[in-house]
């Protein structure tokens, strides 16, 4: 009988090994920073922070070739791996360091990869424009084959964009935050107006009104240009050239269709003695919202606000938007724009790592993600 009890210990023990073993690989995760700039890992810093970890230790570097290179430092194998990636101006070697940080990852026997990405590059090449392609789409075929498993992002510039996965991507929204710095930080705010500078951002805007309990005011005319209303150019078959017949099939007449032709630039709604609030998801270039807010002074607005999740701010954003009518832009840090603010005071910034560390905490921990969605809705 002896024996026989010491093979049931050893089998109980061998049991117990590989259980303890499991329950590590599971609550093993890391956080890791794909960017090569110090500027973009600010953001991760302040995740970490939030989450009680400390920052992988990786290295990541441009070869004097200008090709990427990554070095992780430390085992990953079996875990839960978060690659925080911000988007500075050079879009494509931020896209190139995500790529092989996560190849590297997955060669390393990550055992769940999950990007961080709160501003999605490409997101505005989501629709078919003339005999381009969409790049979006591309680029979520890219990131899948790389290794990533799971996306947290932020306001996509259209929702429809989660289809182009084959994995889950939660879209977090930046609205909270924006709506809580209008309550708190906008003196008289209950004298506001929440302005949409185009026809599509109406909807945007309308949540913003109806959860503030504010007015509407829409925008429309001829300085706007509506994303829908660029042409599509597929042309097929293709303009024949003089001499030959150009009526197609014989017999063939479709009717044609009528050229657009917008009206004088109006304001729907009156801004008259209120403060006019534009809400965007992303100001980069900031022509169009210098014109709205010259607009919206004309017909009386004594203050301006833009506020927008995504601020790329580029070229010369912050010299124009400084000389401006606005008052005063507040985007998220889901962009790094520290040099914009250092060249533009009216430029303020809301931060919200709270709610993407909450994200990595829920998601690794398996559990439900509602209460980060709470009274969201399908149009917002």
């Amino acid at each position: 009988r002896q024996p026989y009890k010491s093979r049931l210990s050893f089998s109980n023990f061998k049991a117990f090994l590989y259980h303890s073993t499991m329950n590590i690989s599971k609550s093993g995760y890391r956080v890791f920073s794909a960017n090569s700039t110090t500027a973009c890992t600010e953001l991760a810093k302040k995740i970490t922070e939030r989450l009680g970890v400390d920052l992988g230790k990786s290295v990541v570097y441009q070869e004097s070739n200008r090709e990427t290179r990554v070095d992780v430092k430390e085992s990953v194998r079996g875990q839960d791996i978060f690659i925080i990636q911000t988007i500075p101006r050079d879009v494509n070697t931020a896209i190139m360091e995500l790529l092989v940080m996560a190849y590297a990852l997955k060669t390393n026997c990550a055992k769940n990869i999950i990007g961080v990405i709160p501003y999605f590059p490409y997101s505005k090449q989501c629709k078919m424009r003339k005999r381009g392609s969409i790049v979006c789409k591309l680029l979520a075929s890219m990131l899948a084959k790389a290794g990533l498993t799971h996306i947290i992002t932020m306001d996509l510039h259209q929702k429809e964009i989660q289809g182009f996965f084959s994995f889950p991507v939660d879209n977090l929204r930046a609205s909270p935050f924006l709506l809580q710095y209008i309550q708190e930080e906008i003196p008289d705010y209950r004298n506001a107006i929440i302005v949409a500078k185009s026809p599509s951002a109406a909807k945007r805007a309308q949540s913003y009104a109806e959860r503030l309990r504010l007015g509407l005011a829409v925008m429309h005319g001829e300085a706007q240009c509506s994303e829908s209303d660029m042409a599509d150019g597929r042309h097929s078959p293709p303009p024949m050239s003089s001499g030959r017949t150009t009526s197609g099939h014989p017999g063939l007449e479709l009717p044609l269709m009528m050229a657009k032709e917008k009206p004088p630039i109006t304001v729907v709604g009156d801004v008259g003695g209120r403060i006019a609030i534009i809400v965007d998801d992303i100001i980069d270039d900031v022509e169009d919202f210098v014109a709205a807010a010259e607009i919206l002074k004309e017909r009386g607005a004594y203050k301006i606000y833009i506020m927008a999740t995504h601020g790329l701010l580029s070229a010369e954003a912050p010299r124009l938007i400084e000389e401006s009518a606005i008052d005063e832009v507040v985007v998220t840090n889901t962009v790094p724009h520290e040099v914009q603010k250092l060249q533009c005071p009216k430029i303020k910034t809301v931060d919200v790592s709270m709610i993407l560390a909450e994200a990595i905490r829920r998601i690794h921990n398996g559990e439900s993600m509602a209460y980060l969605f709470r009274n969201i809705t399908v149009d917002d």
